[in-house]
């Protein structure tokens, strides 16, 4: 990966593609825990992507680069929740589209949804992605001690939620 962002600071658009591509799937499943649909995900996916493009050359140093895209994908997926809470809904229902989730998605969603957005993206950072606490700290601009408490607390939700549901299903 290191080759690649070198060549990809040099503007080569290839090393650049085959880098983005390397990271699609940290970014689908990052943007897919923050943000409700598809379409919303592969927005705030595109617009990293142009925005890694453009300011690659910021990216102070390479073994850097995959928590900088996460920090930029992050704030992409808090911009297009923002938009949406200013929309105006009509009466109109729009068309919904068929997809088919993979199982390892959908199980993931579903373990995570009931979580509070705060605890759903640094578990999916930490357990899924492998970031660690101080990378997940520069991700989402928050201290060390806050991203390990809302680890703790956020496993500690989804244990209590899984006993539930088991409990709930021997009745």
């Amino acid at each position: 990966m290191e080759e690649l962002i070198k060549k990809a600071r040099k503007h080569d658009a290839d090393a650049f593609t085959e880098l983005m591509m390397e990271q699609m799937q940290t970014m689908y499943k990052t943007a897919s825990a923050i943000l409700d649909n598809e379409e919303d995900a592969a927005d705030a996916i595109s617009d990293t992507i142009l925005a890694c493009w453009e300011k690659l050359g910021q990216l102070r140093e390479n073994k850097y680069f995959r928590t900088w895209m996460i920090r930029i994908l992050v704030n992409k997926c808090r911009d297009i929740i923002r938009k949406k809470r200013n929309l105006f809904f009509t009466d109109e229902m729009p068309d919904i589209p068929f997809r088919d989730c993979g199982y390892e998605n959908l199980e993931w969603k579903q373990t995570l949804k009931d979580l509070d957005e705060r605890y759903r993206i640094i578990l999916l950072l930490y357990y899924v992605e492998g970031f660690k606490v101080s990378e997940i700290s520069d991700i989402m601009e928050l201290p060390e001690s806050t991203v390990r408490t809302r680890i703790s607390r956020g496993k500690e939700k989804m244990i209590r939620e899984y006993k539930y549901v088991e409990r709930k299903g021997e009745e």
